[in-house]
């Protein structure tokens, strides 16, 4: 019988160091919730990870909103301008060159010039009669004031063209103040030159009439003088003497 309460004080003291080894173990790094085992070192890393990654994705939409304004702003400059003034510019220049193409005379060519005023103005015949050369003075004439005729007409074409200029000015400055991309600033800009280079169409067009005019009004008078002493010659030559005599200088 001494032997059940020796058995039950070894049971005690097993029991005693179990519940001391249970209690000294060290305590792991992760712990068990519902069967789920939670590691605050893992998460803490996936943490930093998701963080990372939306920062990335922030960084990529950033670069496609840059990337959208920049398209955006490239189809703003490859928009062409709503306008043009080129068709009116070309029809202004078309119609000063009808003007010269109306040359009443001698016209703007240069084999024409060559022939024609060699004609009638620098090889005129003073071994011809008195009507001839009456004759020939009086085409000059008339070439004379055809000419100034001529450069009238030029002068109120290039006249009646400002109007049309003022208007293409001011809608292509509007234009180019108004323009939404560099394509339409430029080309509002050409059109602005091309209206210039019509201007100076109209000036080359109306210099060229004037200095026309005077050139063979000049011929003509340098003919008569040359025709004048000829007939000159020819009054006071001896012989017959002055035969009184009608004469028409110009037809009616």
């Amino acid at each position: 019988m001494k032997s059940a309460p020796l058995r039950s004080c070894i049971a005690a003291g097993l029991a005693m160091m179990t519940m001391t080894a249970t209690v000294t173990l060290p305590v792991p790094a992760y712990a068990q919730f519902g069967g789920i085992v939670y590691d605050p070192t893992n998460y803490s890393q996936n943490l930093l990870t998701a963080a990372r990654t939306l920062e990335q994705i922030n960084n990529q939409i950033r670069q496609l909103q840059n990337q959208a304004a920049s398209l955006v702003n490239e189809a703003r400059n490859l928009q062409s301008l709503p306008m043009s003034m080129l068709d009116p510019l070309q029809a202004q220049i078309r119609q000063t060159q009808q003007l010269l193409g109306q040359a009443q005379g001698i016209a703007y060519d240069v084999q024409t010039v060559e022939r024609e005023f060699g004609r009638q103005y620098k090889d005129i015949d003073l071994a011809g009669s008195q009507r001839a050369m009456v004759e020939g003075a009086e085409a000059r004439w008339r070439g004379s004031v055809a000419a100034f005729e001529d450069a009238l007409k030029v002068q109120a074409g290039a006249v009646s063209n400002i109007e049309g200029a003022r208007t293409a000015v001011q809608g292509l400055v509007t234009a180019s103040q108004s323009a939404t991309g560099a394509l339409q600033a430029a080309q509002a800009g050409n059109q602005l030159l091309a209206l210039q280079s019509q201007q100076l169409a109209d000036l080359t067009a109306t210099i060229a009439s004037l200095a026309r005019a005077q050139s063979l009004d000049a011929a003509r008078a340098a003919a008569a003088k040359a025709q004048g002493r000829e007939q000159l010659r020819r009054f006071l030559a001896p012989g017959r003497g002055y035969t009184p005599a009608g004469a028409k200088m110009f037809r009616d």
